[in-house]
């Protein structure tokens, strides 16, 4: 089975990158897709178009924001199950700013800025590293820095359609200290989402603090399936 992993707002597949020398290491086939970031939609078909090229079954694995793609994508016949790193699992009309505007605003509130056309980046001063992300090494900070992108307003405010969650099997990991998408919604989305879950320490960037972590349960998906 073919691994596809979506990096959330902001990113690119650097997000992936303390994770894919692991799986390169156990053997397992895997792609990294690099959205756009210009609508919910537009992303949700560019994945789609990676995962049809793909040719076979498919696990999709979906970091913050890549949840909510992933959530449209693995309707996908080709998907065969779902794997959420403290990301975004939206039910059918919803869109990422509605979860979030129902619970208090994270820590991370204080540091998105907002460009003249609506769209979104977040301000990665010593104070946001501090808070928000404090145990990414300083090397990988700078990485993250130099190729972050900024997100188009669409792709938090466009709904989802039918969730794939509700008939693809799936997997949640937790981020137990997240001060970007706060441990109370992942919970609650995993068990909306009738996932499996486990929580692991740290931040919201868990593909680059945890990557073996996530290798387990994308290994562990991989055995159910």
């Amino acid at each position: 089975m073919h691994i596809v992993l979506v990096h959330g707002a902001g990113g690119t597949p650097t997000t992936w990158s303390e994770v894919t020398p692991l799986l390169t290491a156990a053997g397992l086939p895997h792609t990294l897709v690099t959205n756009p970031m210009t609508s919910l939609e537009d992303d949700i078909a560019h994945t789609l178009s990676v995962v049809e090229g793909v040719g076979g079954p498919v696990l999709l694995v979906g970091h913050s924001y890549g949840g909510a793609v992933i959530t449209g994508v693995g309707r996908a016949d080709a998907v065969k199950g779902l794997v959420y790193v403290a990301a975004f699992a939206p039910d059918e009309g919803e869109t990422v700013n509605g979860i979030v505007e129902r619970y208090p605003p994270a820590e991370v509130a204080k540091y998105m800025r907002r460009g003249p056309n609506g769209e979104w980046r977040s301000e990665h001063t010593d104070e946001y590293w501090a808070e928000i992300g404090w145990d990414v090494p300083v090397a990988q900070r700078a990485i993250w820095d130099a190729e972050s992108r900024q997100s188009d307003n669409r792709i938090f405010t466009q709904p989802t359609g039918t969730p794939a969650w509700r008939t693809k099997p799936t997997w949640y990991l937790v981020a137990a200290q997240d001060r970007t998408l706060s441990t109370v919604v992942q919970r609650d989305m995993a068990a909306r989402a009738n996932a499996i879950t486990s929580e692991v320490p740290g931040s919201h960037f868990t593909p680059r603090v945890r990557p073996k972590d996530v290798v387990a349960l994308i290994e562990t998906a991989l055995a159910a399936l």
